[in-house]
């Protein structure tokens, strides 16, 4: 149940990426779409921040065989997924939530 988690909040992030608002509209009058998409991405940040959390404590319960690498890469990508998403939302709050 952790690793389909984890497979939920990386999928989770890689979508919030592709929509990223970043950079100027293309058009004229796309203002109110980037509002949008600017929510969205908040709204997927915390959820990545959510499913990672879970994950997490799925994935590292107090008993658990000894295989260093596995934990190593879980703990990776986990920690790729929240510094990533942290930072997103500290990007949102400063340049497009004013």
């Amino acid at each position: 149940m952790g690793l389909l988690l984890l497979l939920a909040a990386m999928i989770n992030w890689a979508v919030a990426l592709l929509m990223s608002p970043h950079g100027q509209p293309s058009s004229s009058g796309m203002e109110q779409v980037r509002m949008t998409v600017a929510i969205f991405q908040r709204n997927s940040a915390i959820g990545t921040l959510v499913l990672s959390a879970l994950s997490g404590w799925l994935l590292f319960p107090r008993r658990r065989p000894n295989n260093p690498v596995r934990d190593w890469v879980i703990a990776g990508i986990l920690s790729v997924l929240v510094l990533s998403s942290i930072y997103q939302l500290i990007w949102l709050e400063r340049s497009v939530l004013q």
